[in-house]
């Protein structure tokens, strides 16, 4: 084999790749299908007669070996979270004040971007070469889609180094983006259903989900799919100071990166390019249906942070929904994974936006007494996006009279016959019960997942069949299962069905924190759990606890300090602690004395921490007894100030507050620590 010959075919891959991101990504062909084709045609029989040629990364293998059987779950390398709305001006500058507050700035730029209605997807690349691609699942953890991302042509296989270098981008890295289909596209494939007597899909966004998720690379390869890129990490963290550089670098790399965005140096600027992206959203070849709003420098964004869900430096703007008119039948309460019981409109079945809705989510009680609704009621329903169908208001004219019969909350769960609570102060009805069936699988997983009680073998396939079954009708029946009872289900052999017990058993040496935030209590998280663990020093002590004893807990405010009392007030769940009790779980733990140098002490973190992360940096002070609050006043002792500190420094310094660096507050902290 000549070296004449590998120059020859590695030539061609080049060429073939040029025509990808000419046809694919820049949407602008320099040569016909057909010679496309045949450029194509020339490398699969060169590399059929020199299989050893063959590589990875080569145009012929983005479809290649059998159907997957299921797909593995992989963890990110940093959460995946969604974002907030806005569907007003006003919410929209309610959020821009929000920013200039927590940063203490004024001059903050910010990045606009097409919300196009897809799926979000994580791609990793090493040495340049794409080796996964994840979906979003829960945030936290995805499913591997590697060989079915592979067929989708806007995605590089392979990126030279040269190329890598030029645009600023390391050999490793992780691009997350957005897959979609392209509105002609859904248009073909619906076309092809029809004709086969198949159902089809509703929009392309479920149709995105659904191909996406194929097991057969083959069938995706068939759909045409389209990936835009709006986040590049290195080691799940930013890797530009800007996200505009980002942005620019993933163009620059071989990316498809949506062309309409625009860096805005206020919000009037941001405004006015929401404005005229509704007038024209309908011009564009594939569905948006809203604008995402970004802080553009990547140092703000760390000072801003996150809330448990989403970032506070970033917001979508969502356009309004699409709605028509029918009648209400009936309403149902809904009882969902947490408890929440949601008032459910079942209607006349009802065409909107492509697909055909027969419920609409009434939100709450408060809701219902709003709009005044009545079964009966003939109403405007609105959907738009992925969110659910919501009632928006009543029709009464003389071609829609009223309704007649008021909706009730019921005092019981419709599941369970739980109680059913409201906490003073909101408007969500929920079932208290930790083992209501409504919520079983949701409450198990979560238990089992890796921040709690870390049992791996329990995922969703094996839950559902437990649940199904009746063998775990709540989490302390898991320390009851026997190796019996799990080798009648299915895909479950001898082995795995040990694996599953022996990580049963090895949870029950966990840490009396990870119990605590296993029950699922609302409001008390992973951060919270540690807290009353640290504070009270065993589970037995958090039950008998007050609210205002339990107010007394770093963190834990009035609203934290209820929901956990009227969860321990609720029989069914001290029925279930004396389970997990007789289960032999550890309810001990070691009571942690909080440090007292620092106390009465206020401090304010500013700008961007080098040896901290922020929440770290909050924690070492709580943890010596001190406060972190987030805004300078008189009554504030110490401002942290790391490089690029804002307004909050200048107030410091207006105020005469001690200003110190890392050092200076490890120094406090050390000091606290070693008495």
């Amino acid at each position: 084999m000549s070296a004449a010959l590998e120059k020859k075919i590695e030539a061609l891959r080049a060429k073939i790749r040029h025509h990808e991101h000419r046809y694919y990504v820049l949407d602008d062909p320099e040569i016909t299908d057909a010679e496309f084709d045949k450029l194509m045609n020339e490398l699969k029989k060169l590399e059929s007669e020199h299989l050893e040629l063959i590589t990875p990364d080569s145009p012929t293998q983005r479809v290649g070996g059998k159907p997957r059987e299921g797909f593995v779950k992989v963890r990110h390398s940093s959460p995946m979270l969604s974002l907030d709305n806005a569907y007003s001006e006003e919410e929209l500058r309610d959020w821009e004040r929000r920013v200039h507050e927590l940063s203490g700035r004024n001059d903050v730029e910010y990045m606009c971007e097409l919300k196009l209605d897809g799926m979000s997807l994580a791609l990793h690349y090493l040495g340049g070469q794409l080796v996964r691609g994840v979906t979003r699942g829960d945030g936290s953890e995805g499913e591997d889609v590697t060989s079915n991302v592979r067929t989708v042509r806007s995605i590089p296989l392979s990126i030279a180094k040269e190329k890598l270098k030029k645009a600023g981008i390391p050999a490793e890295f992780e691009v997350r983006g957005e897959m979609l289909m392209p509105l002609a596209a859904f248009r073909r494939m619906n076309e092809e259903r029809e004709k086969q007597g198949l159902s089809q899909f509703a929009n392309p966004r479920n149709a995105t989900a659904g191909t996406v998720r194929q097991l057969e690379p083959s069938i995706t390869a068939q759909r045409r799919m389209d990936f835009f890129g709006y986040l590049l990490l290195k080691d799940g963290r930013t890797y530009f100071d800007r996200q505009s550089k980002a942005m620019d670098a993933m163009e620059a790399a071989g990316f498809k990166v949506n062309p309409h965005r625009k860096l805005a140096k206020n919000l009037g600027e941001v405004w006015a390019f929401i404005q005229n992206w509704e007038g024209k959203r309908d011009s564009l070849p594939y569905e948006i249906d809203g604008i995402v709003v970004k802080v553009d420098r990547t140092a703000l964004q760390q000072e801003l942070g996150f809330t448990g869900k989403a970032p506070r430096w970033a917001i979508a703007y969502k356009y309004a929904a699409r709605g028509a008119v029918t009648q209400i039948e009936n309403i149902v309460p809904q009882v969902g994974r947490t408890g929440k019981l949601t008032p459910v409109a079942w209607l006349k079945p009802v065409p909107i936006g492509g697909t055909t809705v027969s419920r609409a989510t009434l939100h709450n009680m408060d809701e219902i007494e709003r709009l005044g609704v009545k079964i009966g009621d003939w109403v405007e329903v609105e959907r738009g996006g992925d969110v659910i169908p919501k009632v928006v208001q009543v029709v009464e004219d003389k071609d829609h009279p009223r309704g007649d019969k008021q909706f009730e909350m019921p005092a019981h769960c419709p599941v369970c016959g739980g109680n059913v609570v409201r906490t003073e102060g909101e408007v969500d009805h929920r079932c208290v019960n930790a083992n209501c069936p409504a919520k079983l699988q949701g409450t198990i997983l979560h238990f089992a997942s890796r921040h709690v009680m870390d049992i791996d073998g329990l995922g969703e396939a094996l839950v559902s069949q437990l649940t199904e079954r009746g063998l775990v009708k709540n989490v302390a029946d898991l320390y009851r299962l026997t190796k019996d009872d799990l080798l009648k289900l299915e895909r479950m052999g001898d082995k795995s069905a040990q694996n599953v017990l022996d990580e049963i058993a090895a949870s029950k040496k966990l840490p009396l924190k990870r119990i605590i935030y296993g029950l699922g209590i609302r409001f008390v998280g992973e951060r919270t759990a540690q807290f009353l663990a640290e504070h009270f020093g065993s589970l037995d002590a958090v039950m008998k606890a007050s609210a205002e004893e339990l107010e007394e807990v770093n963190e834990v405010g009035p609203r934290i300090a209820e929901s956990i009392v009227e969860f321990f007030a609720d029989e069914h769940n001290r029925k279930l602690v004396d389970d997990l009790r007789e289960a032999r779980l550890n309810f001990t733990g070691e009571k942690k004395e909080k440090g007292t140098k620092l106390a009465g002490k206020t401090f304010v973190l500013t700008g961007t921490l080098v040896r901290h992360t922020r929440d770290g940096a909050k924690k070492m002070i709580e943890d010596a007894g001190g406060r972190v609050s987030g805004s300078v006043s008189k009554k504030t002792d110490y401002v942290v100030a790391g490089s690029d500190a804002g307004s909050k420094l200048d107030k410091a310094r207006e105020l005469g507050v001690a200003v110190i660096g890392e050092e200076e507050m490890e120094g406090l902290v050390g000091s606290q620590q070693r008495e």
